[in-house]
């Protein structure tokens, strides 16, 4: 039988390594993998792909992204590329004066690191739109600058008590200051405009195309279901995959309301069986523990320092019942749920591998596959337990570097001892802990590439160091492995991520190989091709 789609003349990565240089796909799956011999497999039908040399490798997966809100926010004030105060102030000048007709100035993405203390002031935006509510979420989503219009609509004045789950941000006469910080986003957020279904269609559509052309050709969304004013996803997924314009494969993590305890468990197996088609499947649920080190909610065992290196009374927050969480997480798991979790420090990891045990010894060995995103502190003692209980570390490797947020934010409030309990990624890997990968967008790039750079050089793209924790440093096939099979495995995608014969044809041509070349220059690598079970879905121009 003839090939539909051939390719040779270049190495391709295979599980066992760069063990072939020709790959045969017939009817989506590939059907041979091999060299000079595989090329008896073509026919006059067949397409051929002439590698020239460059990598051929399973297609990347996002193992915790968020493409709805991250194309929205494309479509809207888009901060992402404002370095300074000044850059990010100028930016919404634009955005609004550009749209006088706007009720709300929505949008998001400015860099903590751009204001002091990492708390832009509401006086800001007063001076650039005073006339109409202005709600912009910084770029990991935990804190949200407004302005004096948006906190009055709100009701929110001195006299307002901060929320169990949240913090609002204050000056020294006690006045809110412009800063909502995790649960304090609602107060505001609950008031803006949802976007329309067609709005949010159009979003995943945009989203996807790009994250095609970063040969991503699967991922699971980190959140679906209504949090913190964002748009729930989950309907624009179900169009897509009715209609057949949703190309990727698609995990959904059903969200766990923190303000609710297992009362929700049988809605969300409702959910699982009404949001369930085609490539889009909804058999995940989104735990999300703790906030972020970088406002102080990240759950920590010992406290945060202050400015001056002391100890604070301040040990983050737990937003799920750290009691409740076992009894929680072994009745999902019996139910046949994968649990994904969120947890940032050390307290929240512990908690999270410690309801895992609870539902391995409640329901024994299963196949949910549970995993632990984020990971940015994680205690010595836990780091073996990840493959021992079976738990996925699902690593965001574009945060592993030095960056104003990390060395301002970051370090100086958590001490040099946890300093160096950061983003353990080679220590996780010698102890036998499975490594999935993801970006977290639109909190970070979502480039695979960009992020495996930093998990090889734990130094950002184009930096030049100091590197960072070097002995946390992955290989490239370890990264790689991370981004593809890896990710497959907490997706549950179990005929993806590896080519081999019988998997499907999702794959990814890259511009070079990258094995070839430094270290150093792996962000310079870039896709030329993606496809879909054998499906072309991205062709560099």
């Amino acid at each position: 039988m003839h090939a539909d789609l051939l390719f040779t003349g270049g190495p391709v990565f295979t599980p066992e390594g760069r063990t072939a240089s020709a790959v045969a796909v017939t009817g989506g799956r590939i059907t041979a993998v091999g060299h000079d011999e595989v090329r008896e497999l073509a026919g006059p039908r067949t397409e051929v792909v002439d590698l020239a040399g460059r990598l051929l490798l399973p297609g990347f997966q996002d193992a915790h992204v968020h493409p709805v809100p991250a194309g929205l926010e494309l479509t809207q004030c888009d901060l992402t590329g404002a370095r300074t105060a000044e850059e990010s102030v100028a930016a919404v000048r634009a955005y609004a004066d550009g749209r006088p007709d706007r009720t709300w100035i929505l949008g998001g993405g400015w860099s903590m690191e751009a204001f002091a203390g990492g708390t832009p002031a509401k006086e800001l935006l007063d001076a650039v739109v005073p006339d109409r509510p202005v709600y912009l979420p910084n770029r990991d989503h935990h804190g949200a600058w407004v302005n004096s219009r948006a906190l009055q609509l709100a009701g929110i004045d001195r006299h307002t008590p901060d929320p169990a789950d949240g913090r609002i941000e204050r000056d020294a006469s006690g006045e809110p200051s412009g800063t909502l910080q995790e649960g304090a986003m609602q107060l505001v957020g609950r008031l803006t405009p949802p976007a329309t279904p067609a709005d949010r269609l159009a979003a995943l559509l945009h989203a996807q195309r790009h994250l095609h052309a970063l040969g991503i050709t699967a991922w699971q969304d980190a959140l679906v279901g209504d949090f913190l004013g964002m748009d729930d996803p989950a309907g624009a997924y179900l169009a897509a995959a009715r209609d057949g314009s949703l190309t990727a494969r698609v995990r959904g993590a059903l969200w766990w309301d923190r303000e609710r305890g297992a009362e929700q468990i049988p809605e969300l197996v409702d959910k699982r069986r009404e949001l369930s088609h085609g490539k889009f499947r909804a058999g995940t649920v989104k735990l999300m523990l703790d906030g972020v080190a970088e406002n102080g909610t990240a759950a920590l065992l010992d406290p945060y320092l202050d400015g001056c290196g002391c100890a604070t009374a301040n040990r983050g927050k737990s937003f799920v019942d750290p009691d409740q969480l076992p009894a929680y997480v072994a009745e999902l798991d019996a139910l046949g749920f994968q649990c994904h979790f969120h947890a940032l420090g050390d307290r929240a990891v512990r908690d999270a591998l410690d309801a895992v045990e609870a539902a391995r010894a409640a329901n024994g060995p299963g196949d949910t596959r549970p995993h632990l995103a984020h990971l940015q502190v994680v205690h010595p003692d836990d780091v073996a337990r990840f493959a021992r209980l079976g738990a996925t570390a699902n690593i965001q490797p574009l945060w592993a570097a030095h960056e104003p947020q990390m060395d301002e934010l970051t370090i100086p409030f958590l001490g040099a001892e946890r300093a160096c309990w950061q983003y353990p990624f080679g220590a996780l890997l010698r102890s036998g802990a499975r490594l999935a990968a993801g970006s977290d967008w639109p909190v970070s790039s979502p480039d695979p590439l960009q992020g495996i750079h930093v998990a090889v050089n734990r130094v950002e793209p184009g930096g030049a160091g100091p590197v960072f924790l070097p002995g946390e440093r992955l290989g490239l096939a370890d990264a790689l492995s991370a981004y593809t099979a890896g990710s497959a495995y907490v997706n549950h995608l179990d005929d993806t991520g590896r080519v081999a014969v019988g998997a499907l044809a999702d794959l990814v041509v890259l511009d070079r190989d990258p094995f070839a070349g430094p270290p150093e220059a792996i962000a310079e690598t870039a896709v030329a091709l993606t496809y879909v079970g054998g499906e072309r879905v991205y062709g560099a121009p």
